[in-house]
């Protein structure tokens, strides 16, 4: 068994993952291509992981900011777009100040261009002109890889996330569904 070479690989397209720097084992381990697998059943990994998505959102209150946990973006991606809702993403993994985080949002969300660049203005964006824009169907966010930096600390992301706290209770008056995913680099 050991001297088999079964390594790792980095690839983002494997298996439907989506995520740069996934790891996944190739489908056929170097050392046994073109021998006979034993196991010719899809692995938990190569089957689809949500099959109806308009119920993945259904366990998930409709108005809260909460850890990605379990959830695949793919998933969330594809659920928004079953109920009928916008999907909004930005990865923030290459951001190392609030600054950073406030531009990569405001060119990923296609915020306006008088965009502040500051809390409230980000709060502001993620309310007043959507609400004035007509009715809104709902929405999925997810905050992909949150920095932990020294000019991103846990205070600094604690204010951040309450932009999108309050932005979520915003909607729920309205009763339009605001659900934010966020993950840690």
């Amino acid at each position: 068994m050991s001297s088999l070479d079964l390594h790792w690989s980095r690839n983002p397209t494997a298996l439907g993952n989506l995520w740069s720097g996934a790891l996944s084992i190739p489908a056929c381990a170097p050392a046994l291509c073109g021998q006979t697998r034993l196991i010719e059943r899809p692995t938990e990994m190569e089957t689809q992981s949500c099959p109806e998505p308009q119920n993945l959102l259904r366990s998930v209150r409709s108005n809260i900011v909460q850890s990605i946990r379990a959830f695949r973006i793919p998933d969330l991606q594809n659920a928004a777009m079953a109920m009928g809702q916008h999907f909004l993403y930005a990865n923030l993994a290459h951001t190392q100040t609030k600054q950073d985080a406030l531009e990569l949002i405001a060119v990923q969300f296609h915020f306006p261009a008088h965009f502040g660049k500051n809390f409230d203005a980000l709060y502001d964006c993620l309310t007043d002109p959507l609400h004035k824009a007509g009715p809104q169907p709902g929405f999925v966010v997810v905050l992909d890889q949150l920095p932990i930096a020294v000019k991103f600390d846990k205070e600094v992301r604690e204010q951040f996330l309450d932009c999108f706290r309050d932005a979520a209770d915003y909607w729920a008056e309205r009763k339009i569904a605001f659900r934010c995913f966020y993950s840690f680099l």
